[in-house]
């Protein structure tokens, strides 16, 4: 399935490829972008995720993206949208997220293309509402969720987690079309 990925004045969403492996890996390594997330990834676990990212959106034409700067073709992380059929109890639903390196916070990319996305969301796929969620403890997170001009839920054990893992509380955001 063809459908033109989102991009913004800065920033590139794109499929994924062999040279976006080493840069992904190096952000999927660091412990302070895998703050919280359970573990870093290894190199394995990090190229199987892109290959899934791409994989999927081979088949549906959308996903989480590669994210690259226009200007400089640097490849920052992903963002983009996922469907989750049934892993959730508020599932089904579609969720939006991202994964920056480090040096590429604060610096407005990914709620631009976080906005992008939702655009292509609710006007390309016709969705009636995307959600987010993280841990509690993502600052950084939660509050671009509220830039988006997404509205919280509530809270939830996250079903991957044991419920005393420090990361199984997670925050739930929505935004409807």
């Amino acid at each position: 399935m063809m459908i033109s990925a989102p991009e913004t004045s800065r920033v590139r969403l794109r499929q994924w490829r062999a040279e976006d492996l080493a840069p992904f890996a190096a952000l999927n390594s660091d412990p302070e972008v895998m703050g919280c997330f359970p573990a870093p990834l290894s190199r394995e676990e990090s190229d199987g995720l892109a290959e899934r990212f791409s994989a999927l959106i081979d088949l549906n034409g959308w996903g989480f993206w590669a994210l690259e700067e226009k200007a400089s073709g640097t490849f920052l992380g992903t963002v983009g949208l996922h469907h989750q059929p049934d892993r959730f109890t508020f599932s089904p639903c579609t969720e939006i997220g991202w994964r920056l390196a480090k040096p590429f916070w604060h610096k407005g990319f990914a709620c631009e293309a976080a906005k992008a996305c939702l655009t292509f969301a609710f006007q390309v796929l016709a969705l009636d509402e995307v959600v987010s969620f993280t841990s509690i403890h993502n600052v950084s997170s939660e509050s671009l969720m509220l830039r988006l001009g997404m509205t919280k839920q509530g809270h939830f054990l996250h079903p991957s987690l044991p419920p005393e893992h420090r990361l199984a509380l997670h925050v739930l955001y929505r935004l409807r079309r």
